[in-house]
Formats: structure tokens, sequence, C-alpha cells
């Protein structure tokens, strides 16, 4: 990431929105906002655990909720199947959605995301090195419990990890944000490729273990990969909030940032771990999860008109956890039968937004 990047690249995304109200958005607007993103997540978070092919009452979600249930079945329902597949959705869009944030700033680039700059195939390449390559399954892995998810997701991060080395070595030599999107889609694809020559090297037991892994999936996560998620996910949090004030001053340019005391540096090296630690963990535990990352974050500037990361961070958790959630509901009961995966559902709501992203800045600049 060099200067020119951010000179010619950050008035891209700050432009629409870095007016009067930068450093503050007008109160009873963005309140009513804060106040509907709240309401809406606690309603896709109770309807992602009361809606389902099996129809319970919400009175008896509260008494298994409360552990005051008799029914087992139910029980089983709510505690082991529904509860932990809201509570990843949560967390899998929240991760997602605040590393595409961080990634359209860091590359000054509004169609940065992980999934559009190869981040995501990276964390894919490094699972598929242990489950295609080791002849462990994925399911095997996960039944080493805590041990085994922490080894998939390391694993999964330093794939991601590489890829946002390779892609930042790029920056320096690449003078447009749009080559630079080309960059990191064919990163991208040579990953994809490679876990394809895996997959034909594999057993066929071993390539529809990964194939279904693959598509994408919410409710293969148990509580050891949520402890994992969680705290992984809270720890990154907790880095970004500490470098809020920065990220604000490198959206004005890194030559900016550094003349108010920014050490861009120690900033580049923070922001590369967290994001790959965001991607690869959800992609370990979940599967490549499109468009979130590059469209949540678009629908928070969208939403609040400003390109503020104290208000941006807190709106695109909630507005990621919200989609996640909504995506999750229509994946699982579209169709009576079966659940569509994950990734086929993100991809056919954030296709559209991704379109109107694009026409709108090719209309304004």
């Amino acid at each position: 990431m060099i200067y020119s990047l951010h000179k010619r690249g950050a008035s891209r995304i700050v432009r629409p929105f870095l007016v009067a109200n930068y450093y503050n958005v007008k109160g009873n607007f963005a309140t009513f906002n804060w106040l509907l993103l709240v309401l809406a997540l606690l309603i896709l978070f109770a309807s992602s655990v009361a809606v389902g092919s099996v129809s319970i009452p919400f009175t008896e979600i509260v008494k298994t909720l409360s552990g005051l249930q008799e029914n087992a079945t139910w029980k089983f329902i709510v505690w082991e199947l529904r509860l932990p597949k809201a509570l990843t959705a949560v967390l899998v869009g929240v991760a997602l959605s605040v590393a595409g944030l961080v990634m359209q700033t860091f590359f000054a680039n509004p169609l940065a995301s992980p999934s559009e700059l190869g981040v995501s195939a990276g964390a894919s390449l490094g699972v598929a090195s242990i489950t295609l390559s080791s002849g462990i399954s994925w399911s095997a892995f996960q039944q080493w419990g805590l041990v085994g998810n922490s080894f998939v997701a390391i694993i999964a991060i330093l794939g991601a990890m590489l890829v946002m080395l390779l892609l930042l070595l790029m920056s320096r030599f690449v003078w447009n944000n749009t080559t630079l999107l080309i960059v990191g889609l064919m990163l991208g694809s040579l990953a994809i490729s490679l876990i394809g020559l895996w997959q034909f090297l594999s057993s066929p037991e071993q390539i529809r273990d990964f194939l279904w892994w693959s598509f994408g999936s919410l409710a293969g996560t148990n509580y050891s990969q949520i402890a994992v998620l969680a705290f992984l996910v809270a720890m990154s949090l907790l880095l970004l909030f500490l470098q809020t004030q920065k990220l604000n001053a490198l959206l004005l340019g890194e030559m900016y940032a550094r003349s108010m005391g920014v050490n861009i540096r120690k900033l580049r090296w923070v922001l590369i771990v967290v994001v790959s630690v965001l991607s690869g963990v959800t992609t370990a535990f979940c599967g490549p999860i499109g468009f979130v990352g590059l469209a949540v974050p678009h629908l928070a500037r969208s939403l609040f008109q400003t390109a503020n990361h104290w208000t941006l961070f807190p709106a695109s958790t909630l507005l990621g956890a919200s989609v996640l959630l909504f995506c999750d509901i229509l994946a699982y009961n579209l169709f009576a039968n079966f659940a569509l995966p994950i990734n086929l559902v993100t991809s056919l709501l954030g296709s559209p937004i991704v379109i109107w992203i694009v026409i709108r800045r090719s209309f304004r600049f």
C-alpha cells in the first residue's frame, strides 16, 4: 500500500461521504438508524432460532433457552442445531463485514473485500492443504475438539495472510486500483486452480467432503468452533478499535497519516493480521462466503452518509450480522426439503448490490 494508491483511490471511497458531517452524523437521523439496526438484529436472531423445518412455538423456544423445556427433541433442535447456527451467522457476518471495510480503506478501493481480492481463496487453499493432502477429513478434524478446530483455523489464517502479503507487495508496483483488483482476482484464481489440482489427485471421499465444505454452511459449527471464532473475532475487533482514528487519517492519504503521527508500517501489519484472522477463521469453519465483505460496508456508508470509521465499524458489525442471519433464514426456508448453500444465497443477494455500486461510481466519477 503506497501513497499514490491512497492519493488516487481514497477519494473514490471518501468523496461521496466526506462532507460537513465527516466526524458527526446528525443526531436524530443517526439515532433512528441505530435503533433500526439493533431491532433488525434482534428480530432476525430470534427468527433464526425459531423458524425451521420443525415447527416449535416461540413460547417453547423461550422455555428451552431458560432451561424449563422437557421435550428432549425440541431441546436438541434449539441447543444443538439452531442456536449454534444463529451465533455463527452473527460472528461470521461481523467478521466478513469488518474485514471488507478494513480492506477498502487499506487498499483505497471500494471494490476490495476478502472474496474479491483472493484472501478467502487463500484461506481455502490453507484448508485444502491439510484436508486433501493429509488424508484426514474435515469431519475428523472437528472430532478433535478445540485442538483440531484451532489447527484448521491457524492453517486457514496463514493461507489468507499469504495472499494479503502478496497483495501488499503488488501494491508497491501497481499504480492503479483497478489493476490491483485484477491482480487480487488472479491470485484468487491461482489459489482455486491449486485447490482443483489437489482435488484431482485426491480420493472421491476427500473430494466429496471438501466439495460440501466449499459450498459454505453455517450449520456445521459446534460450540468448540464458536468459542474459537468468538475469541478471534473479539480480539480482532479490539485491535481495530484501537486503530480507528488512524484509519480515519489513512482515508486522506498515507502522507497525511504520516503527518498526523501515524506509524504506517505498524498499522499496515496490524491490518494484515486482522484481515487474515477474520477471513481465515470464518473460511475455515464455514467455507468461503462471498459478497458480504464487499456489500455491507457500502450499505453502512449509504445508511449513515459518512466515511468516519467510528460510525462505520459498529454499523458494519450490526449490518453484517443482520445480513447473514437474513441469508441463513432464506437458505433454510425457501425450500421445504433441503437447505441452500449459504454462499449461493449471499451471491444472489450481493451481486445486485455490487452492480449498483459499480454503476453509481461510473455515473459519479
